[in-house]
C-alpha cells in the first residue's frame, strides 16, 4: 500500500502540479501581503490555514493512492470510518438533546448508506475503492451537514417554544401533534441549502464534478447528467437523515410521563 502511494508521488504529472501549486501560491501570498499592509493582524492566520490546506489535502492523496490498491471490502470499512468522524462534528450541533450521538451515527448510516448501496446498485457508482470512497465521502459529508442544521434548529425552537409546548402537552395533545412544528421546521431549515443548490445548477454555478468531467474530455451532456445524479444523491441523503433524525428526536426529547425534557437532561 505504501509503495502504491510512492508511486503517485513519483508520477511526472506531480511535478506539473506542484508547479501550479506555486502558481496558487503566488496569488495566496498576495493576500497575505495585503493583509498586513491593511493592518488587519491576519497573516498568521491566513498563511496558517493556507499551509495546513495544503498539508491535509496532499496527505489525503497519498492515502487514496494507496487504497485504491486495496480489496474493494475495505470501502466499507473507510466510509464508516468517515461515518464516525461525521457524527463525532454534528452531533457537536446538537448537544444538549438526549441520544444526540446514537441518533446522530443511525440517521446518517442510512441515510448516506441506503445512498451510495442503491446508486452503486443501478450502476451510477462503480463498485471500487476508487469510486466508491470519493463519491461515498462526498454524499456522507452532505449528509452531516444537514443533520448537523437540523439538530442546530430543533434545539433553537424546542429551548424558544417550550412554553407553548408545555402549554399544549398539559392541555392534553398528543406529543406528537405538539411537536409537529418544531420538528417541521427544523427538517425544512435543514434542507434549505440543497434544496438551493439544485435552484441554481447550471444556472449559477457549474458544480466542480461537471466541471471536472468537462475539463478531463467527457462528453458534456453525460457531465451534466452525472452532477445532477450527484446532487440528486445529495438531495436524498440529506432528506433522509433530516428526517430521521426528527422522528427519534421527536421521541426521545419526551418523558415516559409525556413531558418535555430540558435540553442537557440526557
Amino acid at each position: 500500500m505504501l509503495q502504491d502511494a510512492l508511486g503517485y508521488v513519483q508520477d511526472p504529472i506531480v511535478l506539473e502540479g506542484l508547479a501550479q501549486v506555486g502558481a496558487a501560491t503566488v496569488l495566496a501570498a498576495l493576500v497575505v501581503l495585503l493583509s498586513w499592509r491593511r493592518g488587519l493582524g491576519l497573516e498568521s492566520e491566513l498563511s496558517g490555514a493556507f499551509a495546513r490546506g495544503f498539508v491535509q489535502i496532499v496527505a489525503v492523496g497519498l492515502v487514496i493512492g494507496g487504497l485504491l490498491a486495496v480489496p474493494v471490502v475495505w470501502s466499507t470499512l473507510i466510509l464508516l470510518g468517515m461515518v464516525g468522524g461525521a457524527t463525532w462534528i454534528s452531533r457537536q450541533r446538537g448537544e444538549g438533546l438526549p441520544g444526540v450521538t446514537q441518533v446522530s451515527f443511525l440517521s446518517i448510516t442510512v441515510g448516506a448508506g441506503l445512498v451510495v448501496v442503491t446508486m452503486t446498485a443501478a450502476g451510477a457508482i462503480e463498485a471500487t475503492v476508487r469510486s466508491l470512497v470519493p463519491v461515498g465521502s462526498l454524499v456522507i459529508a452532505n449528509a452531516m451537514k444537514i443533520n448537523s442544521l437540523a439538530l442546530d434548529r430543533l434545539k433553537d425552537e424546542l429551548r424558544d417554544k417550550r412554553n407553548e409546548i408545555e402549554v399544549g402537552l398539559a392541555l392534553g395533545g398528543p406529543p406528537r401533534a405538539v411537536l409537529a412544528r418544531p420538528l417541521r421546521t427544523s427538517v425544512r431549515a435543514s434542507l434549505i441549502p440543497v434544496v438551493d443548490s439544485l435552484k441554481s445548477l447550471g444556472w449559477v454555478w457549474i458544480p466542480g464534478v461537471m466541471a471536472g468531467m468537462i475539463l478531463g474530455g467527457e462528453n458534456p451532456v453525460y457531465a451534466a447528467l452525472y452532477q445532477f445524479v450527484i446532487m440528486a444523491m445529495i438531495f436524498a441523503a440529506g432528506g433522509l437523515t433530516s428526517l430521521l433524525t426528527s422522528l427519534l428526536m421527536g421521541r426521545r426529547v419526551m418523558t415516559e410521563a409525556e413531558q418535555l425534557r430540558r435540553i442537557g437532561d440526557g
